[in-house]
């Protein structure tokens, strides 16, 4: 396993994961990388992040191309999940289980409650830390735990953004310059659909303060923990989530739908047809054929999501129940809802999924359509009805 040289001093040492699938509910169909750094010159040697418990064989054997990994100083953790702190015990017990592990101070506590009893030396970070130079630190709370933070070397103008500005993918590339955007953009939107949207607020004022205290200026190199390294132009990566955090929508609509015995799936297709006639960009989603996380990716640029139901034992689909708690977790702005579904002899699930998108803070312009049993050609006057007023409403953006 080789390292990857990034900088004079600085080189990636972590690991690839090819074969990951699910990624805590989250579909990552392109695998992921846990990245670390390993920070090398004649004063000191520091490992920035660790990797997922299983691939510590991996970066040590990276390290390993550079330096004797008992000669590694100090550890430094930006983000206490486990996917970067699961290897540290391991890795430690290789390096010196002494040497220390800087961390935020909620880090501290975070580390300490995961790996009880690993007898690590935890300890807060205070403004900078002395690592052959200066690397100062950045509190990012909250983007996307309560312990994150970024480390940054000033003198480089490296950046280590941990979960920030990342992405899932699989890969031998290390690079922004050797992968186009058409294809890493995607994979970047998914990403910060499915992990950062419901910290945009956060995300902006980060992304401000970056800006009025001149580091983005400063900036140089981007080294996230997953995905590739933005050397070629880390401006792009900042430019593209200063965008994101407003969730402007733009004119297109995502229905999203189950179906028992297809006539929910019916009335799905015959508004997304509608839809369409009006200039609408319409998206289809059964969610029998499509995971919950692309969905939602679906629905991050959306003006309107458009969710269907059938009724089952007076309640929601559950397909359909799984897919509105996992929109509601990432909390969603500027929104225009709306529900049809079908029943036989109770209608409920329409109705539940109208509440629940008001609950979410959507604009719902209208009631629910429902048919019960089977909707017939000579019929569809209401839900193409429901498709005009969403027409009109998106066209209003």
């Amino acid at each position: 396993m080789q390292p990857i040289k990034i900088t004079d001093t600085v080189y990636w040492v972590g690991a690839v994961d090819y074969d990951i699938r699910d990624f805590h509910g989250y579909l990552t169909p392109r695998g992921s990388t846990y990245n670390a750094y390993l920070i090398v010159n004649d004063k000191k040697i520091t490992l920035i992040d660790t990797v997922k418990h299983g691939f510590e064989d991996e970066l040590l054997s990276r390290v390993s191309k550079i330096v004797d990994p008992k000669k590694i100083d100090q550890v430094v953790s930006n983000h206490a999940e486990m996917d970067h702190s699961g290897g540290l015990p391991e890795v430690l017990r290789h390096i010196g289980i002494e040497k220390p592990v800087y961390a935020s101070s909620m880090g501290v506590k975070n580390l300490g409650g995961q790996l009880k009893g690993s007898g690590l030396n935890l300890k807060p970070v205070e403004a900078k830390l002395d690592v052959g130079e200066d690397l100062i630190f950045l509190e990012t709370r909250m983007i996307h735990w309560p312990d994150s933070m970024f480390s940054f070397l000033p003198g480089q103008g490296v950046l280590f953004s941990q979960d920030g500005f990342g992405m899932h993918l699989a890969c031998p590339e290390r690079f922004d310059d050797q992968i186009p955007e058409e294809t890493w953009g995607p994979l970047a939107l998914n990403y910060f659909t499915n992990i950062l949207t419901p910290y945009t607020v956060q995300i902006s004022k980060i992304l401000e303060k970056v800006v009025a205290d001149g580091l983005a200026a400063q900036i140089k190199i981007i080294c996230p923990d997953h995905g590739f390294v933005w050397r070629q132009n880390p401006g792009r990566i900042i430019e593209v989530y200063s965008q994101w955090v407003q969730q402007k929508p733009r004119h297109k609509a995502v229905i999203v739908f189950d179906t028992m015995w297809h006539s929910t799936e019916f009335m799905a297709r015959v508004l997304t047809d509608y839809l369409a006639s009006q200039g609408i960009e319409t998206h289809y989603n059964s969610l029998k054929n499509k995971h919950r996380s692309e969905v939602a990716t679906e629905c991050f640029e959306a003006a309107a999501i458009i969710i269907g139901t059938p009724t089952i034992n007076n309640q929601l689909f559950p397909s359909v129940s799984d897919f509105i708690t996992y929109i509601k977790s990432l909390k969603f702005k500027n929104k225009i809802g709306a529900a049809f579904g079908s029943y036989g002899w109770s209608g409920e699930g329409a109705k539940l999924v109208q509440a629940e998108l008001k609950a979410m803070g959507y604009t719902v312009p209208c009631d629910e359509v429902r048919y019960q049993w089977v909707p017939q050609e000579t019929d569809l006057d209401p839900i193409r009805a429901l498709g005009k007023v969403l027409a009109d409403e998106i066209k209003k953006l």
